[in-house]
């Protein structure tokens, strides 16, 4: 079915959803089209499972039956279905009903609810899945509650409806349980869905990260080519499953060693992950057959997808739809592939020839396949393992949000660092790394300002600056260039984080030691005086030195500097014994070290490589209280590696970042922030406001409020926009002058003049009419008639610091809150700070404490402090509006006055639009781009 042929079929309620146990499924409306599915499914549902549904004996569906249940109007009576390849595995419906039980139409907002899931997928989660879908498309057709008839021992669906997190009554009539669930989202829904899609997706890739079989597709006789490069890589890493190659041509049992069949199907065995290397027009007959065996997960090596123009992206969406269709997840196309070191697997299946990274605590995930080299390379050449390793290509399916949603529990993995070349949805990335982040390092380098051929993502409006300040704000620590994602990696990965950021600086060279402490200060840290302990120091000396400022309680870290000796009495490996032997002796602080042309004190300082365990983990000190369904115990280190450096500023840079990153936990352990309430917020009203003002405007338009309308808007929110009165004449600004009182202002509302106080639109502090006349005509004279200048009049407020608050709906990253100072300045510098919505009391004194200018609210230079608490009202009170409402799509409060006591909106512009039909805030889906 689809829009061309039924107009009135809601094509946007389709969606790719992962199920509990990793599986994939879509979830789409049920049409006309669906009565032979719906019979086939009907069939293979057990006996008792369809007397749980009807309440009787019910062996068959009759006619009447199939045409009530596949016969929809998308408002009062709504099918979905969960599918896999095309089949039916569950379906939900709703029927709207009367107070009285009876069928109904709009306006009544209650519905009949009940579903029915096949057997051999009941404890898979389809039907809360379901219900999280049915139920945001009940809100979205004015239905506010669900009812549902439930027989006692069918505790399974009582404990879907229980479990949900919704508001809900219980009653026990007529022999079965009477649930009536309230589907306004709640705080407890809410993280009742976020929980669910984090174990599904974790596990989703914990399937493609440790299967018990992998088989090779695509591999040549020969030896050469892709497939057999993938094949070798993952017989020669020891992988512990089984593992298969595939040539639809071989002729013989073994291919390398490993037993070859012509095709998936011939394989007499459960295959848990393909690695797909054959050209991309055959990928289709590889998939089917994957599919059709039940391979759960897919790795596709083939080039010539997105990368290569729209034909290919065409291709790669067609392989999505594909893969998903069978309940597969997919790593690529166009990846390099993936590793797992964890010694009950140990999984090469990437392009990476043995032998493969040793065992460590770094999780590494790329979207390019040279990066992936380079950073590989980079970790082994100074000493560091990973504990797994995704290079995922054009990102097609699986991206790094999955990967995050796996790190977050996984035990094995204490950093994560990610190569970006695009967030593909920022929201849902930025909150799933401010929970990572957390109880374990995130951090990021993005590269590109641009999507690259091949990563169809939503295109964001944002600058690069604003990203990275949302980035920030989650906790992620975001760095510009691949060498500092490893620099600062390592140093997280070996080293605790530090307490605060006073730094202690040692070494054998005085010039050596002054650049450091000149890099100190320029990243922000507090340097002690570097001690020199001269040329001719030992290792004893280096040990003696350091003992002491670990020992101090006057530092919080200490950088270790490092030139080579004029004598060949001390060897690289005697100074690496004498800094491990001292952070042995008193751990507790981080200790980087810098070198120049010591080339084998680095090898010296890594950790033994190849050692068949990862040093034992310790506590980070302070962290964040663990959240709901938070990883048991310590974040960890490394082991004795100390992380060395060939440049001062690149060691500096990595501890900065850890101090940044540590004051970040420790902030967010003391206190996350809370998105208060206010008893005067009309949400209700407001709602009912905007929908009187969507009425007339066409989907995908976007309004552009009248004064009044936008002054009442805001009112609902509690968010007062001072009133101005239209002046087209002198005397008609007199007399708008007489209402409102004396002194006033007067100003003109021209597109091309508001608020450009510097051209002269704008005349303050008039106290009589004699005044009031005189500067209208100036302004008439100067800059054009009055019906060009659109001048109103308004009453003046007490001086402040003048201040422009926005809130913008970003295609990718959705609602974002924008704090500045006024004027032409703040906007050439740029000197705006943002937070994503909904903000916190704790973001919002943030926001506006984290502008260059904000010096200017707290009393700058003797002046008075401004009243900074009403400004923090007033973002929270937008922030709540825009997050409660996503019709609001733009807000832009200019200027608002910050005054010594309260705040003063002069002037409000509102935008709004038909809002999307899902977000971030939705049921759970996998992007469709």
């Amino acid at each position: 079915m689809t829009i061309e042929s039924d107009p009135s079929y809601p094509a946007h309620w389709e969606a790719d959803v992962v199920l509990r146990d990793g599986g994939t499924a879509r979830i789409r409306p049920i049409t006309t089209e669906d009565a032979g599915r719906l019979v086939s499914f009907y069939e293979q549902v057990s006996d008792e499972s369809k007397y749980y549904r009807f309440f009787a004996p019910y062996p068959r569906l009759s006619d009447r039956d199939v045409h009530r249940f596949t016969h929809h109007d998308y408002v009062d009576r709504v099918g979905l279905a969960a599918t896999i390849g095309g089949e039916f595995i569950g379906t939900v419906r709703y029927d709207r009903i009367s107070a009285d039980g009876r069928p109904a139409s709009a306006p009544a907002d209650e519905a009949e609810v009940a579903f029915l899931v096949q057997d051999a997928h009941q404890g898979r989660g389809v039907a809360s899945t379901l219900l999280e879908h049915i139920g945001a498309v009940a809100r979205e057709r004015g239905i506010r509650r669900f009812a549902a008839e439930v027989l006692p021992a069918n505790t399974k669906m009582i404990k879907v409806f229980t479990d949900a997190g919704y508001q809900q009554k219980r009653s026990f009539e007529d022999g079965s349980v009477h649930l009536t669930l309230d589907l306004e989202p709640t705080a407890e829904s809410l993280a009742v869905q976020r929980a669910r899609e984090q174990r599904a997706e974790a596990h989703s890739v914990q399937r493609l990260l440790a299967p018990g079989s992998v088989a090779v597709v695509g591999v040549s006789r020969s030896g050469a080519g892709v497939g057999a490069a993938a094949l070798r890589n993952l017989r020669d890493s020891g992988f512990r499953g089984h593992l298969y190659a595939v040539n639809e041509a071989i002729t013989r049992d073994l291919l390398d060693g490993v037993r070859a069949y012509p095709a998936v199907g011939d394989i007499g065995a459960p295959v848990d992950l393909a690695v797909i290397a054959v050209p991309a027009d055959r990928v289709p007959e590889a998939v089917a057959a994957c599919g059709e065996h039940g391979v759960q997960g897919l790795v596709v090596l083939s080039a010539g997808y997105g990368e290569s123009g729209p034909a290919g992206l065409a291709r790669q969406r067609e392989l999505v739809r594909q893969v998903r269709s069978y309940g597969m997840r997919l790593i690529g196309p166009n990846a390099y592939g993936v590793i797992n070191t964890a010694p009950e697997v140990e999984l090469n299946a990437s392009l990476t020839p043995a032998p493969m990274p040793t065992r460590g605590r770094i999780g590494l995930f790329t979207q390019s396949g040279a990066i992936g080299i380079a950073l590989l390379s980079a970790l082994l050449r100074r000493g560091e393992g990973l504990s797994s390793f995704v290079s995922a290509g054009n990102r097609a399916d699986v991206s790094g949000n999955d990967i995050l949603q796996y790190w977050y529990d996984d035990e094995a993995t204490d950093v994560a660092l990610l190569y970006l070349e695009t967030l593909g949805n920022p929201r849902k990335f930025t909150r799933l790394a401010r929970r990572t982040a957390a109880v374990k390092p995130v951090v990021v380098a993005k590269g590109g300002r641009h999507s690259p051929a091949g990563h169809v993502v939503p295109d964001t409006r944002l600058p690069e600056a604003t990203v990275s300040a949302l980035l920030r704000q989650a906790g992620v620590i975001r760095v510009d260039t691949v060498t500092e994602l490893v620099d600062v990696g390592l140093l997280l990965a070996a080293q605790p984080l530090p307490a605060g950021p006073r730094i202690a600086i040692l070494g054998n060279s005085e010039s050596l030691g002054i650049l450091t402490y000149d890099a100190c200060l320029t990243q922000g840290l507090r340097p002690l005086p570097p001690l020199d302990l001269t040329t001719a120091a030992a290792p004893a000396d280096f040990r003696a030195a350091l003992t002491d400022a670990l020992r101090s309680e006057d530092c919080d870290a200490v950088v270790v500097t490092a030139i080579p000796w004029v004598s060949e009495d001390a060897p690289a490996d005697d100074l690496a014994g004498a800094l491990r032997a001292a952070v042995a002796a008193h751990p507790g602080k981080p200790v980087a070290v810098v070198h120049v042309e010591l080339g084998e004190l680095v090898e010296a300082l890594s950790a033994v490589r190849g050692a068949p365990h990862p040093a034992p983990s310790r506590s980070w000190g302070p962290v964040a209280d663990p959240a709901p369904h938070a990883p048991a115990g310590p974040l960890s280190a490394a082991g004795d590696s100390i992380p060395s450096y060939p440049a001062a500023e690149r060691a500096v840079k990595a501890v900065a970042e850890a101090v940044r990153y540590g004051q970040w936990r420790r902030a967010t352990a003391d206190d996350d922030g809370r998105v208060p309430e206010y008893e005067d917020i009309d949400e209700a009203d407001t709602a009912d406001r905007l929908a009187g003002l969507l009425a007339e405007v066409d989907p995908g338009a976007v309004l552009t409020l009248t004064d009044p309308d936008a002054r009442e808007l805001l009112a609902g929110y509690g968010i007062r926009v001072l009133p101005t009165l239209p002046a087209p004449s002198a005397d008609a600004a007199v007399r708008a002058a007489g209402v409102l009182g004396y002194p006033v202002a007067l100003k003109t509302t021209a597109p091309h003049l508001r608020h450009r106080a510097d051209l002269g639109g704008v005349r303050l502090d008039l106290t009589n009419e004699a005044e009031l006349r005189r500067s209208y005509e100036e302004l008439t004279d100067a800059l054009g008639k009055p019906a060009e200048l659109q001048p109103v009049v308004q009453a003046m407020v007490a001086r402040g610091v003048d201040t422009v608050v926005r809130s913008v709906i970003d295609p990718a990253a959705g609602a974002v809150l924008s704090f500045g100072l006024a004027g032409v300045a703040s906007e050439l510098l740029g000197d705006t700070a943002h937070r994503l919505v909904p903000a916190t009391d704790r973001d919002a004194a943030g926001l506006i404490r984290s502008i260059r200018t904000a010096p200017l609210l707290f009393g700058w230079r003797g002046s008075d402090p401004v009243d900074t608490p009403a400004l923090e009202e007033l973002l929270l009170r937008l922030s709540r509006l825009v997050d409660d409402h996503p019709e609001v799509i733009g807000v832009s409060l200019e200027p608002v006055v910050v005054a010594a006591e309260g705040v003063s909106v002069l002037s409000a512009t509102v935008r709004v639009a038909h809002p999307p039909a899902r977000g971030d805030l939705g049921p759970r889906t996998l992007p469709s781009y």
